[in-house]
């Protein structure tokens, strides 16, 4: 069983890693916000989940931990497989998905695609309770990170222009980081 994996990104394919260890060479299937995060050439670990059928051997990997909980949890609702799971997990990070799940915000997991009215109930009564601190703690940057991107794809940005913005601005502050990736963006 492998829990867990610590390479170099040979190849980065939106969703899709391939990742050399020791002359071995991967394919991870990764969460959009996280493919976004590698560069070709980089040392990453992965946390890994396996799912072994009949006709495929799957490595799903997570940056942090929390997102490899959130994935492992979706998977086993009813009606919700690995590639629902990883298009929640593509769409919000773990610390925004756990407040929509608080706050029962059933229309934001419906923008999801691949998930309806149905589809979004049944995750909200089977997460309810799921989330506790330890699974969402994140450090204070991500979460501030998490906001600014929401603000600013209310503005009208893509998300991967706001990722590409934001990259090298470390601040907790949510005010600083929309105003310094603003700046960015008008120099795109």
């Amino acid at each position: 069983m492998i829990i867990g994996l610590k390479g170099r990104v040979e190849h980065n394919e939106m969703g899709n890693i391939a990742l050399e260890v020791g002359g071995v060479i991967y394919g991870i299937q990764v969460s959009l916000l996280s493919s976004l995060d590698l560069k070709v050439g980089e040392e990453v670990r992965f946390f890994i989940t396996e799912i072994i059928r009949e006709d495929a051997y799957l490595l799903f990997g997570f940056l942090q931990k929390a997102e490899q909980k959130i994935f492992e949890r979706l998977i086993k609702i009813n009606g919700v497989g690995p590639k629902v799971a990883m298009a929640i997990l593509s769409t919000y990070s773990p610390s925004v998905f756990a407040s929509i799940v608080e706050q029962k915000n059933i229309s934001a997991i419906q923008k999801v695609p691949g998930i309806g009215a149905k589809g979004a109930s049944k995750i909200m009564v089977d997460l309810a309770g799921f989330f506790d601190f330890s699974c969402t703690q994140e450090n204070g940057y991500q979460k501030a990170k998490d906001e600014a991107i929401l603000a600013l794809e209310g503005l009208g940005f893509k998300k991967n222009e706001i990722q590409n913005a934001l990259k090298g601005i470390e601040n907790e502050d949510v005010a600083v980081l929309i105003k310094s990736a603003l700046k960015n963006l008008q120099n795109i």
